[in-house]
């Protein structure tokens, strides 16, 4: 049987970048596997936030069962990740979409996309049932200067992406989209959110806003999900465009990673100005920079940092010496009810 399909590309003729132009999503012969498992894994576990029960949440925010250094963790980490998933849905749809040219990457990226919405909807979810103040959460990117670096710093790496005569057919277009490749899986889904999964999720493993803490273990999950995806087309797109990964080019992206990285620790310290819950904002340092060599293992640079995990309870929700697929130890009735287990 012939691998070329009428008018569409052969398993061979198949490229991530600049390959055959996709005009129609045609998915068969499939080329680039480990993006199909992701689309898969990702459609096995759906959530939506109000599934959630926030009850618990509203009472404990009602009431003095919050110090306000704890409230001050909770409002910073919702006013950074509700434009931060905005951001990355964004550089997806009007970026990165249009210029990989493989119709099994472009499916994930569809579900992704549709999952950054939910995590904006989880956020909107949660101000509103808090009765939160939302031009105060959903304005800290122009507020709070930590907060504000973070994002500047991602949307200055989508800026040529957007250009209507921006092309991956030169050398130098191809390193700025995989410069942005790394720019939003490595740092902003890799790095970025980091510190904040361990504050919120400090809080849960106490009992303490366990709605709030419910909906990031979600995201969360999600999140191993696209930085797997992301790392995948990353060192894919390496291996068929050699000639992209210069030692020049190597440097450069180890010089943004560390400047992200110094970035998040000092959110960490805006966050936790007196420490709460057992953390420290100089525990942080150790933490971002631990969480960056791992990523920076994982795209073939060099560790920078050699600092020990300081939060070993971490490694129960995820375990990033290994980069744990939350999948193989999921709660069944985090799956969608098509694919449910009876265990």
């Amino acid at each position: 049987m012939s691998l070329l399909f009428e008018n569409g590309p052969s398993v061979k003729q198949k490229q991530l970048l600049n390959g055959q132009q996709v005009t129609v999503n045609q998915l068969m012969p499939l080329k680039y596997h480990w993006a199909w498992e992701h689309y898969l894994n990702g459609c096995a576990n759906h959530w939506m936030p109000n599934e959630i029960s926030m009850n618990k949440d509203i009472e404990t925010w009602r009431s003095h069962a919050l110090t306000e250094a704890e409230r001050l963790v909770i409002m910073r980490n919702l006013g950074f990740f509700a434009t931060a998933e905005s951001l990355v849905g964004n550089n997806l749809v009007l970026g990165i979409f249009k210029h990989i040219t493989n119709a099994e990457c472009r499916q994930y990226l569809l579900r992704q996309a549709f999952e950054e919405a939910v995590h904006s909807h989880a956020f909107l979810y949660i101000v509103e049932s808090l009765g939160l103040d939302e031009h105060e959460v959903f304005t800290m990117y122009h507020t709070i200067p930590t907060i504000a670096r973070k994002d500047a710093f991602e949307m200055k790496l989508t800026s040529a992406l957007l250009d209507p005569h921006f092309s991956t057919q030169t050398s130098e277009g191809a390193q700025t989209f995989l410069q942005n490749l790394i720019g939003y899986y490595v740092i902003m889904e890799g790095i970025f959110f980091y510190s904040g999964f361990a504050m919120i999720l400090s809080f849960h493993r106490r009992n303490k806003m366990t709605g709030i803490g419910e909906q990031f273990q979600y995201i969360l999950r999600d999140e191993t999900i696209h930085l797997n995806f992301g790392i995948d087309l990353i060192n894919g797109i390496k291996a068929e465009k050699p000639a992209l990964w210069t030692h020049d080019f190597q440097q450069h992206m180890l010089a943004l990673i560390q400047e992200a990285v110094e970035l998040e620790i000092a959110y960490a310290q805006d966050c936790l100005p007196q420490g709460v819950l057992g953390l420290q904002a100089s525990a942080f340092r150790q933490y971002v920079q631990h969480v960056a060599d791992r990523r920076l293992e994982r795209i073939g640079l060099p560790v920078q940092y050699h600092s020990p995990h300081p939060f070993p309870w971490m490694s129960e929700t995820i375990d990033l010496s290994k980069e744990k697929n939350f999948f193989e130890t999921r709660v069944t009735e985090y799956q969608a009810a098509s694919t449910l287990r009876w265990d």
